[in-house]
Formats: C-alpha cells, structure tokens, sequence
C-alpha cells in the first residue's frame, strides 16, 4: 500500500536502516555490558550488599517513605486538579478584568520552581514541611492542569460550543457540559503524564526535610554507609518505577471507562447483512 504521507523507503533505504538498527542495539548491548562490569568488579553484586533487605527496619524505613510519598502526591492531585478547572475557567473567560489577572497569576505560577514554593509556604507561613510540600505541588500543578485543559479546549471545533449554545445552554453550561468533558477526554494523556510528573515532584520534599521516599533513602544510606548506597538507590529507583505505571495503568483504565460510558456501552458487532437473492436473468437464444 502506498502511503501519502511519505516515500516508501526502497530496497537500500531499508538496508541501511536494518544495519543502522544493528549497529544501534551492538551500541547499547555493549555499554550495558560495560556497565555491569564494572559495577562487579566494584563488588556491587556481592550478597551482603543486597543482605539489608532481608531485614524488617530497612522495610518498615522504605514503607513509611512510600506512604508519605503516595498521600502527598494524592492530597496535591486531589486538590490541584479542581483548582486547575476553575483557573481554566477563568483563563479563558470573556471578561477581561478576570482573564488577564488569571493569565497573569498562571505564566507566574508556571515559572515559579516548585521547591522554591515549598520553602516560601515553610518559612513565611511557618507551616509543617508537609503542608509546604501539598501547597507547593498543588499551586504548580494546578497551573500545568489549567493549561492543558485549556489547550484541550481550544482544540475542539467551534460547532461544539455553537451546538450548546443553540441548544439554550449558558455559556458557562456550555463550558462545564459540552466541552470540558471532550477536553478532559482528549487531553487525558497529557493529564497523567503531568501526574507522573507530580508523584515525581514530592522527591523534592527533601530539600523542606518531608520524610518521603527520598529523604528515607538517604537516611538509610547515611544510617548503613556507602557501601550499600547503589542497592538503596536501586530498590528505590524501582519502587518510583512501579507506583509511575501503575498510576499510568489506572488512568488509561479510566480513560477507557469513560470513553466507553461516553459511547452508551460497549460497542456491539456489526450484523451481517444478507443480499436478497435477484431473479436469474436469461440471455436471449
């Protein structure tokens, strides 16, 4: 099949790129090899390094970092993306005297570092390191939340938003039930990306001494030595791994769900529609 979008790649375009792939993967192939020989000749593979985690304190340590870690980023989702719809809202609303403070607050917001929001709610409002962290997390996520919705939105055809208002739906009414939902839908993977981002983001917590992953790894590490500091970084490398696809697995299962819901259930096969039988025409002797 020809495709309009570009040339097919003839015979020796594809036998470039089929030794290009193979020089690639012989590339990587050895830095992993040269990597895990050098990690064995430092000893990094020994049992005893890898030992501590047989005990119940090192788990207990990393099961309260995790716990920490989690509820954070929870509450900060919970709260940010509600907060996200409504600066949307009013980024976007007809009135100036409200667009353009909104538009202000926003690009303010978004160029602010997170941790420097942690340490300004900690050490001018005196608050414990976890509310600095919550209120730090939420006030730029909130931010990235407002933008993605509102490109979302933005990126609908016009005719949706003239179709509820012909329908004599308000203009807000419209907003919250004609085009948020689409936006929400089509801008779903940019939403869980900036989640990740956010579950990521409570590393930083560190920095205002919250007691999350990180900083109980760290604690760990200083608590054990440096001998065991690649296996700690590793086992906590992993555990950010996991709890990252599990909440993009969640989301794309939401996602599903309500485009399902969205189509008025699961879409059904299509019958099979016979052709009635024509009379058989006879050709003049």
């Amino acid at each position: 099949m020809t495709s309009v979008l570009y040339d097919v790649p003839g015979p020796k375009a594809r036998r470039v790129s089929l030794i290009g792939s193979i020089i690639g993967t012989v590339v990587i192939l050895g830095l992993l090899a040269f990597i895990i020989m050098t990690l064995a000749q430092q000893g990094i593979f020994e049992g005893r390094r890898w030992a501590i985690f047989t005990r119940g304190d090192v788990w207990m340590l990393l099961g309260n970092g995790i716990g920490a870690t989690l509820s954070a980023a929870a509450i900060a989702a919970v709260i940010a993306f509600p907060l996200g719809l409504m600066l949307c809202l009013l980024r976007i609303s007809l009135v100036t005297w409200i667009r353009v403070p909104t538009r202000v607050v926003l690009e303010f917001l978004r160029g602010m570092p997170v941790v420097l929001m942690m340490l300004f709610v900690l050490l001018v409002f005196g608050t414990s390191s976890f509310i600095a962290v919550i209120a730090g997390l939420v006030l730029y996520n909130a931010a990235i939340f407002a933008e993605i919705i509102r490109a979302g939105i933005q990126s609908l055809p016009k005719g949706q938003r003239e179709a509820g208002l012909s329908i004599g739906l308000t203009s807000f009414q419209s907003r919250m039930l004609v085009e948020l939902p689409q936006a929400v839908r089509r801008m779903m993977p940019s939403l869980v990306a900036q989640l990740v981002v956010l579950l990521k983001d409570t590393s930083l917590g560190y920095i205002v001494a919250y007691g999350e992953l990180l900083r109980a790894v760290q604690v760990m590490a200083d608590f054990l030595g440096n001998a065991f500091l690649f296996p700690i970084f590793f086992v906590a490398a992993a555990i950010y791994i996991a709890i990252n696809i599990c909440v993009s697995r969640i989301a794309v299962w939401i996602e599903r769900r309500g485009s399902t819901k969205a189509a008025g259930g699961v879409a059904k096969a299509p019958t099979a529609v016979v052709a009635p039988e024509l009379p058989e025409v006879r050709e003049p002797k």
